[in-house]
């Protein structure tokens, strides 16, 4: 072997050497020394996601206070034989009473409901009294030993962006969870012949049977009815709307003691949406706003000086005309919130309350100013 070939066989040896001695330091560095200690596994929910413990800690909690409930209208055929025609929703357990809350629309007018518990114990609910402004119903069955009752949040401090839990009964499919997050807030919507002020947007799925169930909040509180999906198709279509837990607290707690909900009145009998160009034409200030035709006499608006219009002209657009009472006021403002349509008026209007005064902004003629306006219960939700 010469002498070259010995010398390269010493520098392998060595460098094979040294890099076990680095890691032999290394290894000693850092091993504590201590003993391996083998973890228990973590409890059941610790051991998903956070999300999924969420969802399944949610489902566990309030599916025992979800109900489903049937309704059951009676008609007549040509032959005039009983015909039953039944619906069904979803609803939860309000208080220790028995008042379950849920949609105006679930239950229509029914002349039999039917509620159905977790488990699968069914009882007769009555009717105590609907709302179809807010799409809210209360109905009520004999209390039982162990039934649940589902605990209230609060949608006021809700953000967009939150996770939200729904459980209902699509479809008849009783107690199914989905999740999502709030999608938006204050939405206001259309739908049919309904218009459904300042409801909670959400991407969580709501089908036919999801109406009148819990949508909760992360913490386990029910912010939410869910009342409607939003689709041009007839299929979820990922926007699911819910009326606001707090305003359905205001509504139910008056159905409770009154059998129907209370809404403050002013007495602005008829008006119209008013666009600036409009407003232009009629020598007014181009503003958006309520152009008030009529006020009931003696009515809170009447004793404010609020003024209906005085004459009668036509307001023509392309081939159609259209007759249009001018001279009256025009309402700019409720409390300093602009109202430029009716539609905003009255969402604007069912938040406050019987008694409440209002601030009114006005425009009459050129001039904007305020009056003040004590409401009243609206005489049309008397019994």
């Amino acid at each position: 072997m010469t002498g070259s070939r010995k010398w390269s066989i010493a520098v392998t040896l060595a460098v094979i050497f040294g890099v076990g001695l680095v890691f032999g330091m290394w290894l000693k560095r850092y091993s504590s020394g201590k003993p391996q200690v083998i973890q228990a596994p973590p409890p059941r929910y610790e051991a998903l996601e956070t999300g999924e413990a969420v969802v399944m800690r949610v489902y566990r909690e309030i599916s025992p206070s979800v109900v489903n409930i049937v309704s059951t209208t009676l008609s007549l055929n040509f032959f005039q034989q009983v015909i039953p025609q039944t619906g069904q929703g979803t609803g939860f357990v309000l208080d220790s009473k028995g008042n379950i809350l849920t949609n105006s629309h679930v239950v229509g007018n029914a002349e039999v409901l039917e509620v159905t518990f977790m488990g699968g114990k069914k009882v007769q609910g009555r009717l105590v009294g609907k709302d179809p402004i807010s799409d809210l119903a209360v109905i009520k069955v004999d209390p039982f030993a162990g039934m649940e009752v589902a605990p209230l949040g609060d949608s006021d401090k809700l953000e967009v962006g939150q996770r939200v839990i729904a459980i209902g009964n699509p479809f008849g499919l009783q107690n199914t969870v989905t999740a999502g997050f709030v999608s938006a807030l204050n939405r206001d919507i259309t739908i049919g012949q309904r218009t459904l002020p300042r409801l909670i947007q959400t991407d969580a799925a709501i089908n036919p049977g999801n109406s009148g169930g819990p949508l909760i909040d992360s913490r386990g509180g029910v912010i939410g009815v869910n009342a409607a999906l939003y689709s041009q198709t007839g299929s979820f279509s990922g926007i699911g709307l819910a009326v606001p837990i707090n305003r359905a607290k205001k509504v139910s707690s008056q159905i409770i003691k009154w059998g129907r909900a209370i809404y403050p009145w002013l007495g602005i009998k008829s008006s119209m949406d008013l666009e600036p160009n409009l407003a232009k034409q009629m020598g007014l200030k181009p503003v958006r706003g309520i152009l008030v035709f009529e006020v009931v006499p003696g009515s809170p608006a009447a004793k404010a000086g609020i003024k209906g219009g005085d004459r009668l002209d036509y307001l023509r657009a392309g081939y159609m005309v259209r007759p249009i009472v001018l001279g009256g006021d025009v309402i700019l403002s409720v409390d300093g919130t602009p109202t430029p349509t009716l539609d905003e008026f009255n969402s604007v209007l069912i938040q406050k309350n019987v008694g409440e005064i209002l601030r009114l902004g006005l425009l009459r003629g050129q001039q904007e100013f305020s009056v003040d306006v004590t409401t009243i219960a609206d005489p049309g939700s008397q019994t």
